[in-house]
């Protein structure tokens, strides 16, 4: 492994999936010049969903905030997939995070930090990125987090 951003990763303790797989008729990521829109991505670990439901009332915010880090590792992994390597991300510009949750809730854009968190330890000041989080009733595979991403590449 030569990619520095690669060796930032392992330096964390983290790692990518070995694969990514798209859960329908889509794209997992798509191109325009030196943007790669990528396609969103639910806790799950190569295919597998891990963390399920809705935020109950006594969630624990860490694990939330892992199971959105789970999305942007596998978000890492397409944009691995499209670039060739982590290393031509110029600019991490836009994040998008979902959380499945019941009326009222209103902490979903702290879950949504942990996806943004890694993001920002791996790239620094280029992966600060504008974001939208909202709390939705449900997500694909009963997912409690689902998180997309655009990128711009060097």
């Amino acid at each position: 492994m030569s990619d520095p951003i690669e060796m930032k990763l392992a330096a964390m303790g983290l790692e990518l999936p070995k694969s990514s797989p798209s859960r329908a008729n889509f794209l997992p990521f798509k191109q325009a010049g030196k943007l790669i829109f990528l396609a969103g991505q639910i806790c799950e670990w190569e295919g597998k969903p891990q963390v399920f439901g809705q935020v109950q009332p006594d969630y624990d915010l860490a694990a939330a905030k892992k199971a959105a880090e789970m999305c942007a590792l596998n978000l890492l992994f397409n944009i691995r997939a499209a670039a060739g390597s982590l290393s031509q991300v110029a600019s991490v510009v836009r994040l998008g995070g979902f959380v499945a949750a019941p009326p009222g809730f209103g902490e979903g854009p702290a879950i949504v930090d942990g996806a943004s968190e890694l993001f920002i330890a791996l790239y620094g000041d280029a992966g600060r990125h504008a974001r939208t989080a909202v709390c939705v009733s449900s997500l694909p595979a009963n997912a409690l987090v689902e998180v997309d991403a655009i990128v711009e590449l060097r």
